[in-house]
């Protein structure tokens, strides 16, 4: 833990704290095991997170689109956003990309069956997210308030 002169840590712009004492870190921090288990989550849940890839993975629920027509369902992403969501999802085993040999070549994109496992978590967390969401908006509107934040 940095310390400032004085035993004073500022948390934020109009906070101080003074501190009596600084506390040294525990010597048994985290197993190192449970650190890289951490760490694998994060990656996992920045991955599936991503608003990009919550709205890919609904739209394909439905069943496999091809690129251009995931391009005009969400609206207001790039290309190359979409290209890299894309192949997010495929790297992590979510959806499937396939290429036709036609003329011009047809690329299907559809979710593999973990990637429809995944889609019952997502559609429970969506719906919890409506039902918190007048709540959430009272808190911040109290947080702002209190904060002087417009």
């Amino acid at each position: 833990m940095t310390v400032a002169r004085n035993n004073v840590r500022p948390l934020n712009p109009r906070t101080i704290v003074k501190l009596d004492r600084v506390v040294e870190p525990a010597k048994t921090a985290v197993p190192h095991h449970l650190d890289r288990d951490c760490r694998g989550v994060v990656s996992v849940l920045s991955r599936i997170g991503d608003k990009w890839s919550v709205l890919v993975s609904v739209l394909l629920a439905d069943g496999p689109r091809r690129f251009n027509e995931l391009k005009r369902m969400i609206g207001g992403v790039s290309q190359r956003m979409l290209t890299l969501t894309l192949r997010g999802l495929e790297r992590d085993g979510h959806v499937t990309r396939t290429v036709f040999p036609t003329i011009p070549p047809r690329v299907d994109y559809e979710l593999t069956e973990q990637g429809r496992d995944l889609i019952k978590p997502m559609q429970a967390l969506g719906e919890w997210a409506l039902a918190h969401l007048p709540a959430i908006e009272k808190a911040r509107t109290k947080f702002d308030s209190i904060h002087d934040r417009d």
